[in-house]
């Protein structure tokens, strides 16, 4: 996998930044330009070679491919100034149009047995499929909506840290299947849990998916890291590339330096983490309890005649089994369910102008099976294709599609999400046991990101602009 660097934000980084980013993805990104916007001697450590994280890109045989991205949560109309995607543009100070974000065509919900749930931007039309597919839950249903709307799921119940979705649903909706089908695309795109959820990232994923809907951007993710970017060197932000943090020199409760792979030390004022809540603590030389499993996945990219893909559905996510299972497989890959990702199918998008289009298709997968497949290279390459095939196999059955003209681009496995993020065990939504106040017991060091508790890439960016906020400008 060929990277390249990223020529933005070449300004010269501060002798002591007022605060100090680790790592370049969405959420620091983001954290660095809130505070830019007021101290402008801000610096992002990444330690690879280019911006965003687990949201990133990178090219092959001179063609652009994305990681991570399939949609971004949020899309709310730009009146709705409450609006999580309009209210992270105000703290960053920019405008829509920067991002060129596209509605989705329209996605669904396949499980077995021939049920279906439909849903696009439009609330109204997933309320209407409910009625179509599940009458007797439809009143129960309504009152779900009107519970999850009046529900704040910022606010902390004291003593309370984690409240079960899958229970909470069981109450309040007559039908089980309807249950799993609603848990079935939060869970993918954001649960770090075994089959379920916390409620109040249910409620978080719930409005984000469904109250205000998917999206992309016209082009890839490596437009809105640009913009991002360019925003950040406009307030005089610095952000180095190839700088992996090995330790965090602490003393009496405060950060004071971090420690390069090079041996530099880097002075801070304040310093926000965004690389994980276990990946942090090893930094500090704290020993982190075995935690509850965390989840991986596999992706497969796969290029196809755009004339043998569906033009109107967007994202797919599906169960093929009698219950649906959202846990670390005991094989290497669970393919009774996951999601295909048709990344042309968001209105108007342009990207290129080819008879082919990408498929992307994503499963669980257990990363300690990959980690004894990988002791063999020649073993890892050849499970990759077999998970490709069978992956091709199923994305053929679901969409109903000729897959006879495919062409495998490539894979990822929750080893690739390991090594170029640093995640451990590759878990895209890192820990199951969130900060969410970010407070890891230092006067000037902070969480942000996936363990923070925010969720999808909206979220992700609104989690370091809020720890910025609450943690780190009151006190500069």
């Amino acid at each position: 996998m060929l990277i390249t660097c990223n020529p933005c934000c070449k300004t010269p980084e501060p002798l002591r930044p007022s605060l100090l980013v680790l790592g370049g993805g969405l959420s620091g990104i983001a954290a660095a330009i809130r505070c830019a916007r007021y101290f402008p001697d801000v610096l992002i450590l990444e330690q690879h070679v280019r911006s965003g994280g687990l949201n990133s890109y990178y090219y092959r045989r001179g063609r652009l491919f994305e990681t991570g991205l399939h949609a971004i949560t949020n899309f709310a109309p730009p009146d709705d100034k409450k609006a999580p995607l309009n209210l992270l543009l105000r703290q960053l100070g920019m405008t829509r149009g920067a991002l060129a974000l596209r509605a989705q065509a329209g996605s669904e919900i396949r499980f077995s047995g021939g049920k279906t749930l439909a849903f696009t931007n439009n609330f109204t039309y997933l309320t209407e499929n409910v009625a179509q597919v599940f009458p007797q839950s439809l009143a129960a249903f309504k009152q779900l909506a009107q519970w999850l709307r009046d529900f704040n799921p910022f606010a902390a119940t004291p003593g309370v840290h984690f409240r079960s979705a899958r229970a909470f649903l069981r109450q309040r909706l007559p039908d089980p299947l309807l249950t799993d089908m609603l848990l079935c695309p939060l869970s993918f795109y954001g649960s770090s849990v075994e089959n379920d959820m916390d409620l109040s990232q249910f409620a978080i994923m719930f409005r984000a998916i469904f109250f205000e809907g998917l999206c992309r951007p016209a082009g890839t993710i490596k437009d809105v890291l640009d913009a991002l970017l360019k925003r950040y060197q406009e307030l005089a932000g610095a952000i180095r590339y190839r700088a992996k943090v090995t330790a965090i020199i602490h003393e009496g409760g405060q950060a004071r330096a971090v420690r390069l792979e090079d041996g530099e030390e880097i002075d801070c004022r304040f310093l926000l983490s965004t690389i994980g809540h276990s990946e942090t603590l090893a930094l500090l030389g704290k020993e982190t309890a075995e935690e509850r499993p965390r989840l991986g996945f596999v992706e497969n990219i796969v290029s196809l005649p755009k004339s043998s893909l569906p033009g109107d559905k967007s994202i797919v996510f599906f169960n093929t089994s009698a219950k649906f299972r959202y846990a670390v497989p005991d094989e290497s890959v669970d393919f009774t369910s996951g999601v295909l990702c048709l990344p042309a199918n968001f209105l108007d998008c342009h990207g290129e102008e080819t008879a082919t289009a990408c498929l992307r298709t994503t499963h669980l997968a257990n990363y300690e099976k990959w980690r004894q497949i990988a002791t063999d290279r020649d073993r890892y390459q050849a499970e990759k294709q077999a998970v490709f095939v069978k992956s091709l196999a199923i994305a053929r059955d679901v969409l109903g599609i000729s897959c006879a003209n495919a062409v495998y681009e490539d894979s990822f496995t929750p080893l690739t999400v390991a090594y170029f993020t640093g995640k451990r065990h590759g878990a895209i939504y890192g820990a199951p046991d969130k900060i969410k106040d970010g407070d890891l017991g230092f006067t000037n060091l902070f969480l942000a990101g996936t363990d923070q508790g925010f969720l999808g890439i909206i979220g992700s960016m609104l989690s370091g602009v809020s720890m910025v906020n609450r943690h780190i400008l009151p006190k500069l």
